[in-house]
């Protein structure tokens, strides 16, 4: 009997490669510190987590009830792609409250302000366009504008924020479409853009022609000073400021909810953007973060001083954790503190030998668009206890002075 033998299997061919975009865009380094440092014995001052024994579980877990027990069937099924009206209505009701006139349909839920963020992004960027930020910027809205493909440029500052005249400058130069900023308790550096400055941003959008983002996810968190009106509220900005919000640092990240308020136009794109990404945000989440809105401003003043006593322990101690000629600011509220060592120390190569004394912090340099200041560094200080903080900057102090510490 003649056995044929299978003829050999062709090699298969390669895949596609990934997006060109994907090999240029780095993950978060906050996340990777997070994950090396989950171990429990860790201090980490590195997420900007809130603290999770201050969420209201009992509010929240009431809400979610009386939202099965009264609307379980809408609450299980598809929504609109624009939100549950109910609480675009308390949002808007918020806002109008705080100095800026807004109506219902002004906004589109999210799933959590990131997700705005992105929206806006695909909605208005086409690869090539030019973003301006503060230097240094929130890392995740640079992970967003560098993955639309945008060329990213920073804009100079100062310990208030952005230099209004340098913002003209390169609003006249760059021709940009966008300009990011966090005016308000900033991350990473926690400083506040004062109020002239916010009207002279809103100048030079009224002027130049370019779209402003504001994005305020701790404005809530002030611990002293006035409130600063968001820069949409200011003459020249009302029909080029997409504001963005976020209900993670002042009812619960889990949640993942937050809002987009927007001229219609652009709101509408980042809507149909919205429906290509994931049709709508939870029905569920909405329904019982609306029912929570009646109690959250007093939930939050109660989250507001717990979180001041932990900041104030924080800047108690950082003088005696820190090497001579460190410096470090006063945030009026947020949830970090920003501090610039001696030049000669590298806070990304001083890292590993901080972690391991069981404690963390976030370097400065991930943070900027454009040539780093290495010696700084960024601490959060709301999720640890005042006993905790003290622990921990004790800790950072012992692995600031360990041997080969300086770059």
């Amino acid at each position: 009997m003649t056995v044929i033998e299978p003829a050999p299997r062709p090699a298969p061919a390669a895949v596609p490669p990934l997006a060109a975009r994907t090999a240029t865009v780095g993950g978060s380094p906050v996340r990777d510190i997070l994950a090396v440092t989950a171990r429990p014995e860790v201090i980490n001052f590195a997420g900007g987590l809130p603290a999770p024994e201050l969420f209201d579980r009992e509010g929240m877990a009431a809400a979610f009830r009386d939202v099965f027990a009264e609307t379980s069937a809408r609450a299980l099924q598809y929504s609109t792609t624009e939100g549950e009206p109910g609480l675009r209505a308390g949002l808007a009701a918020r806002m109008t409250e705080r100095g800026l006139a807004t109506d219902t349909d002004d906004l589109l839920v999210t799933t959590g302000s990131q997700q705005g963020l992105s929206l806006l992004a695909t909605a208005l960027l086409d690869p090539g366009d030019t973003v301006l930020v503060e230097d240094p910027c929130y890392l995740a809205a640079l992970q967003v504008f560098g993955l639309a493909g945008a060329r990213v440029v920073a804009v100079p500052g100062d310990a208030d924020g952005v230099d209004p005249l340098a913002l003209e400058e390169l609003v006249a130069r760059e021709r940009p479409k966008l300009f990011y900023t966090v005016p308000t308790f900033q991350n990473p550096t926690g400083r506040t853009l004062p109020a002239d400055r916010r009207a002279a941003v809103a100048r030079v959008a009224a002027r130049r022609g370019v779209w402003i983002a504001e994005d305020d996810p701790y404005g809530e968190l002030r611990y002293e000073g006035e409130h600063v009106p968001w820069i949409a509220s200011y003459p020249g900005a009302e029909d080029r400021t997409v504001l963005l919000g976020s209900f993670s640092k002042v009812m619960a990240p889990g949640l993942r909810l937050g809002w987009l308020r927007a001229p219609a136009d652009l709101r509408r794109a980042c809507a149909v953007a919205k429906q290509a990404a994931d049709l709508h945000t939870p029905t569920l989440n909405q329904l019982a973060a609306a029912r929570c809105l009646g109690t959250l401003d007093a939930h939050v003043a109660r989250v507001r001083d717990v979180y001041r006593g932990r900041r104030d322990a924080m800047l108690a101690g950082l003088a005696g954790a820190l090497p001579e000629g460190s410096t470090w600011n006063r945030p009026e509220g947020g949830m970090f503190v920003w501090v610039r060592l001696p030049e000669s120390y590298d806070a990304t190569a001083l890292l590993p030998e901080v972690v391991r004394h069981d404690v963390a912090y976030v370097p400065g340099a991930p943070f900027y668009a454009g040539e780093p200041d290495r010696s700084t560094l960024r601490l959060c200080f709301v999720t640890q206890t005042p006993e905790e903080i003290g622990e921990g900057l004790r800790r950072l102090g012992e692995g600031l002075r360990s041997p080969g510490r300086r770059a």
